[in-house]
């Protein structure tokens, strides 16, 4: 995506996922796009909290900048699994009260909203936006993905939405399952699905117009859209629980 932050074992394992699937650097930019018009979009609707789950590092324009822009009192949570990504962004965050990560898995969702630092930086008795992008594709369905986004919404109060981005089998289908070959070669799970089941994934909220879209398709602004959304590969959505 550009970034500075990021290492060498990444970068050539994403070469060779680009041989296979040459549009991913154009997915990559569109998901950054979209956490960004979602962001804009909660803070719209007064939300100024959020946890990031599966966050890596937080690059530029990421969750915090985003948001902060909009409302410098936004309080935000960054979650990931990698500890090395957890202190980099606790660097990058170091001079901020605001915001802050912690190093946990979000498929154990007691243990990421339980979390001291999650406790101390976001108010659970107001409205939290809980974000999921790209990250949710390396969830198998063993792993009950949508009993684990039930326990997050589940804490949250009314008014709180949930934003998510979600590789697909749909769209350039051929090429997507090489690229889930390579990436099932690098991690342990890689699970594309189906608009149908992504949207299954939603069942806890009310979607927002226009619903379950290819990235490039949801609230697109000047300069987001895209003449072929399938070539995306992935879709986007927001959802608002509702009391």
């Amino acid at each position: 995506m550009g970034g500075a932050h990021n290492f060498q074992v990444d970068r050539e394992a994403a070469e060779r996922i680009v041989e296979v699937m040459p549009g991913l650097p154009r997915i990559l930019r569109a998901n950054r796009a979209f956490l960004r018009r979602a962001v804009r979009y909660l803070v719209d609707q007064g939300v100024t909290q959020f946890l990031d789950l599966g966050s890596g590092i937080p690059t530029a324009g990421n969750v915090h900048e985003v948001a902060w822009s909009a409302d410098p009192d936004c309080r935000i949570v960054y979650v990931d699994v990698d500890p090395v990504a957890v202190a980099h962004s606790r660097a990058i965050l170091s001079e901020h009260d605001n915001a802050t990560a912690v190093q946990g898995d979000l498929r154990r969702p007691q243990d990421v909203l339980t979390h001291p630092e999650t406790l101390r930086t976001l108010d659970f008795t107001k409205p939290i936006g809980v974000l999921m992008f790209a990250v949710l594709h390396f969830v198998p369905d063993e792993d009950d993905p949508v009993g684990i986004i039930r326990e997050y919404l589940d804490a949250v109060v009314p008014g709180s939405y949930l934003a998510l981005s979600h590789a697909s089998l749909e769209g350039e289908a051929d090429r997507a399952e090489e690229a889930t070959e390579q990436f099932r070669n690098r991690v342990t799970d890689f699970s594309m699905r189906t608009r149908a089941e992504i949207t299954d994934l939603l069942a806890g909220v009310d979607l927002v117009e226009p619903g379950v879209v290819y990235l490039t398709e949801w609230r697109p602004e000047p300069g987001d859209e895209d003449p072929d959304p399938k070539q995306m590969s992935t879709f986007a959505a927001v959802g608002r629980k509702n009391g």
